[in-house]
């Protein structure tokens, strides 16, 4: 089946995947865009977990302090080399958690974390962790699904090694 460049360009936009993924996922799925997603998505995954003893040391803290000043957000993402911290993309995807951290207020980073709280159920693990959350730009994907895309297009492991959120009259506790 032949693949349309308009039809690899759209897939690319979605999802930043190079154009000779985007046509081997369509090729793949008969050219049919919602199959196609998933592969991708999947294929990012396998990436994803063979990258993850990886050590990661390199990387960047970003902030996102909303406009009126009362609400901000710091998040340490760690990369394995100076060179990918430094791209738009790892740049981009640092901002986008941030503002999902102020936005979202996870209160945990992973669901290991929050079990060893214990108490919560399916749904309040998925609502209290950063990246089972559906991610606040495009609630179809979770903040897990950008950073294996991530990883996959760099080929790096990339860490969420930390967050915090600050809000005005916000208890600390």
């Amino acid at each position: 089946m032949k693949i349309s460049l308009d039809a690899v360009k759209a897939l690319r936009e979605k999802t930043s995947a190079s154009i000779a993924d985007c046509r081997n996922a369509l090729e793949l799925a008969g050219g049919d865009e919602r199959k196609a997603l998933e592969l991708l998505r999947v294929r990012g995954a396998a990436i994803a977990e063979k990258r993850q003893g990886r050590t990661a040391t390199e990387g960047r803290v970003e902030s996102y302090v909303h406009h009126d000043g009362r609400l901000a957000a710091l998040v340490e993402v760690n990369c394995e080399t100076d060179f990918v911290a430094r791209t738009t993309e790892f740049a981009q995807f640092c901002k986008d958690v941030a503002m999902h951290v102020a936005a979202m207020s996870p209160r945990y980073l992973r669901r290991e974390e929050a079990l060893s709280d214990g108490g919560l159920g399916a749904e309040e693990l998925k609502a209290a962790c950063l990246v089972e959350q559906p991610f606040v730009k495009d609630p179809s994907l979770t903040v897990g699904d950008l950073l294996q895309a991530l990883i996959a297009k760099t080929g790096e492991n990339v860490v969420i090694r930390r967050f915090v959120r600050f809000a005005v009259g916000e208890s600390t506790s």
